[in-house]
């Protein structure tokens, strides 16, 4: 079994990671960090202490009514994808230990055609 990093869990919930092939695990959020392990490889765990994070990055849809997804984003390891079945109470625990500047949303499909139409007149 894994050592955990975390000495005080707030939160624990079935997630999904979806760091190469798609797994499936609990995060576990705690005093010192981020953590998701897989249910059926104790090696496939990820563990992302706060003073990592850089930014988590949520994708909201519908107003904030559903986020499919959210991202860590790590100073200097890439970024975490994952789903869990309460994205909105994960964000709210994570949000304890990450200042709320860090906590953005993901560009929505149209934001990105729009980015992409108004770069493309600058340069065109």
């Amino acid at each position: 079994m894994v050592q955990s990093i975390n000495t005080k869990v707030d939160l624990v919930t079935n997630a999904t990671s979806y760091l190469g092939l798609t797994d499936y695990g609990k995060i576990m959020i705690g005093d010192r960090g981020f953590e998701f392990f897989n249910d059926r490889s104790a090696r496939n765990n990820i563990q992302i202490p706060w003073t990592e994070v850089d930014y988590v990055v949520a994708s909201i849809m519908f107003k904030g009514k559903w986020i499919p997804r959210y991202a860590i984003q790590t100073k200097r390891n890439g970024t975490y994808s994952f789903a869990s079945k309460d994205p909105k109470k994960v964000l709210r625990t994570i949000r304890k230990y990450i200042p709320a500047d860090h906590i953005v949303r993901s560009l929505g499909f149209f934001d990105v055609i729009k980015r992409g139409l108004h770069i493309h007149g600058k340069n065109g």
